[in-house]
């Protein structure tokens, strides 16, 4: 009884979140401040959109200066040197999972682009754009397709700054040509930098085609460099595409993975491992006459009433705390098969579907974000990771592989859905596992190889010391992507196990390391995360208990996981190295 009664409340849940309303309230500023005046914020903490960190620390700053102009950036900038005060850059939004944005000391300065978003520049001719650091995807790609222009990969959600996805890497899906990453359409970038006192303490640099050595360290920064205030990114013609989803079993995915991303120049796939279910997304240009005013407008991305999140948030707390697991998978069901039925937000004509393919032109389908803006100051409907509504909550791991040896990782994931076929139903009810296909980059913090992002989204409890239905399956599959696989962490996402060690898979890492010394030689754009990350300070492991569940660690020992609720440190079960916590129940004695 209690089984069909959860059956109804969640398909209740799933039907109010597709009730779309048209205004949302916007996120609030990452950044607060106790003390405003109009020359003045000060004694202010930072976050990110989730209002969490991984570690859970809150990251303070003394001062945070909004410049409107590069000028104001090089006054804020100059003063910080000339005191020897940390600095770091803050966005709008605040996208990053990682404390790229957290300051260190006491008299710590954050530098926010929030005002530093103008189109400096739109070249038809030379078919470029100039725009400042905190210009957003959604801004470049309106201005560009006014002018007739596009620019062919960005990622799928435009709640970024330009300066804040080249510090991160961030990306769309292709194989082709220079691939999907934004940096790599990077043609220059301007940007300020600590200076000694004949340059003022503050260095303007522009790097151009020609120095290709700095160019390729500026054009994934971590932010270690300095403030990134304008960008130059070189388009192409506006183009059509044509998109069409198509569900199949995935016994074949491993076999598929490759030659899919080769065959189609955006695709990319949404794997359901529990389903045992792989949607593709054939997505590929078409002739600029073809008909079609198809419009993209990602259902998760949209404004969702805050009740129906609270809600659903309030299910999966329940269904945690009861260890069920038949309920998250009817859910992640529900939830997988309706937005299969809305097309994932794809309409013909920008009302309603029709039918496949849906054709448009490139700027209206290739990213989205509609939760972002509005005039609702109510919260009656927000983003759905909004903090100030308790909806999602989350956890995200995002690995590179190899192209030479994703079909074994896809087998080895097979493999533990067969041994646990309800493990991955967590997975789902965030629309399952996203694989985009990313190119070796010339950036030096860019990926090293051809291959393909597994991008995975899951339940995280609000108390750090909760752990998770299958807790064990989650982290052996984030422990074979980095280790057994050599993957490569997206520098905006991740748990600190992502990045153990990881810095050594970069090729030209010593260049990139000369170059933070030389442009920053006090290391005051640096944080201890950054240094922990580079390899230069300590590790970005943290022992304590229950830090495994959290990812901060690697379990070694029982309290590292929560023995007190069943959970035990074991060996993994397809990959032996792995040591995951393991739910061996309450009256386990190890």
């Amino acid at each position: 009884m209690r089984r069909c009664w959860w059956w109804s409340y969640n398909v209740a849940l799933v039907f109010l979140l597709v009730v779309i309303l048209s205004d949302c309230s916007p996120p609030e500023d990452p950044i607060k401040c106790g003390s405003v005046s109009p020359n003045k914020h000060a004694n202010c903490t930072i976050t990110n959109a989730y209002a969490a960190f991984p570690d859970r620390t809150i990251c303070r700053a003394a001062e945070v200066i909004y410049p409107t102009t590069e000028a104001e950036v090089m006054l804020a900038v100059a003063a910080a040197t000339r005191g020897m005060r940390k600095m770091k850059v803050g966005t709008r939004f605040s996208h990053s999972i990682p404390k790229l944005s957290c300051p260190e000391g006491e008299d710590g300065v954050v530098i926010s682009t929030k005002y530093l978003n103008r189109t400096l520049m739109v070249d038809v001719e030379g078919m470029s754009i100039s725009v400042e650091g905190g210009a957003t995807v959604r801004q470049i790609i309106e201005e560009v397709a006014a002018a007739g222009l596009a620019l062919p990969h960005t990622p799928y959600w435009w709640g970024l700054t330009i300066g804040g996805l080249l510090s991160t890497g961030a990306h769309g899906s292709s194989l082709w040509g220079k691939g999907s990453a934004v940096h790599d359409y990077v043609v220059a970038i301007q940007m300020v930098t600590p200076g000694g006192p004949q340059d003022g303490y503050a260095k303007l640099r522009t790097l151009l085609p020609a120095d290709q050595y700095h160019l390729n360290a500026a054009k994934v920064s971590l932010g270690v460099l300095g403030v990134i205030t304008q960008v130059t990114l070189k388009l192409e013609p506006m183009f059509k595409r044509s998109i069409t989803y198509l569900k199949r079993d995935d016994k074949d995915l491993g076999d598929e993975v490759v030659s899919f991303g080769r065959s189609y120049e955006f695709g990319d796939m949404i794997w359901y491992p529990s389903q045992r279910k792989v949607v593709y997304r054939i997505d590929s240009r078409v002739p600029s006459n073809t008909s079609g005013n198809g419009f993209y407008d990602f259902i998760p991305f949209r404004p969702t009433p805050s009740l129906a999140l609270a809600l659903v948030r309030a299910s999966e707390e329940k269904q945690e705390s009861r260890r069920d697991a038949v309920g998250k998978c009817i859910s992640a069901n529900l939830f997988t098969s309706t937005l299969s039925q809305l097309a994932y937000g794809l309409t013909n004509n920008g009302i309603s579907f029709l039918k496949y393919p849906v054709i448009g032109d490139s700027n209206r389908l290739q990213s989205s974000g509609s939760c972002l803006h509005s005039l609702d100051d109510f919260r009656i409907t927000a983003c759905p990771w909004d903090p100030l509504i308790k909806g999602e909550f989350f956890h995200q791991t995002a690995i590179s592989i190899d192209l030479g040896v994703v079909k074994s990782f896809v087998q080895d994931v097979q493999k533990l859905a067969e041994l646990e076929p309800m493990a991955f139903c967590g997975l789902e009810l965030y629309n399952g596992i996203l694989m985009r296909y990313v190119t070796a980059s010339t950036a030096y913090l860019g990926k090293q190889q051809h291959g393909v992002d597994f991008d995975f989204t899951y339940y995280r409890s609000r108390d750090p010391m909760s752990p998770r239905l299958f807790e064990d399956v989650f982290e052996e599959v984030e422990q074979m992507a980095v280790f057994k696989y050599g993957g490569i962490p997206h520098w905006g996402k991740n748990r600190n196990v992502a990045f153990h060690q990881a810095f050594r898979k970069y090729r030209n890492r010593d260049s990139f390391v000369k170059i933070m010394k030389e442009f920053d030689p006090h290391g005051l754009f640096s944080n201890e995360w950054t240094d922990q990350i580079l390899g230069l300070k300590g590790t970005v492991n943290i022992y304590k208990d229950g830090c495994a569940l959290e990812g901060l660690c690697i379990c070694s020992q029982h309290t590292h996981c929560a023995p007190t609720e069943g959970y035990f440190c074991t060996p993994g079960r397809i990959y032996k190295e792995a040591r995951v916590c393991s739910y061996l129940g309450s009256s386990y004695r190890p």
